[in-house]
């Protein structure tokens, strides 16, 4: 699937894709964990996600599985990990340990107003 470009939209967003008729900012989430930035292959996966108010798109490696678990397995982040601001959950696994991250909190007040912006103006265009 094609990014398109979506000026005016804060250095996290790397475009916007449409999905069944809704644009949905694409989020490079590399940038919120103080990783290098990766150019887009044809191999990585695009996971979407309802973010509170918006959905978004989350640029992954590969998405192995769809994994459930009960809430009641989910540790708070804050006990295990404390200062990781953007995790919000730890589920362990047989396999390993699954990591909830706080979607709702990658953005900031300031960004979202930016992406809701830049997103209305790419939609008038259409």
């Amino acid at each position: 699937m094609a990014v398109a470009p979506l000026p005016r939209a804060p250095p996290i967003v790397e475009g916007v894709i449409n999905v069944r008729g809704t644009l949905v900012p694409v989020l490079d989430i590399r940038l919120r964990f103080g990783m290098s930035p990766h150019p887009p292959t044809l191999d990585q996966h695009l996971i979407i996600a309802n973010s509170g108010v918006r959905l978004v798109a989350l640029r992954v490696d590969r998405a192995l599985e769809l994994v459930e678990v009960e809430e009641s397995a989910i540790e708070s982040a804050a006990s295990l990990t404390p200062g990781a601001e953007y995790v919000t959950g730890i589920v362990r696994l047989s396999d390993g340990v699954l990591v909830i991250h706080d979607l709702e909190r990658f953005l900031s007040l300031d960004e979202a107003r930016e992406v809701d912006g830049a997103v209305a103006g790419r939609a008038e265009t259409l």
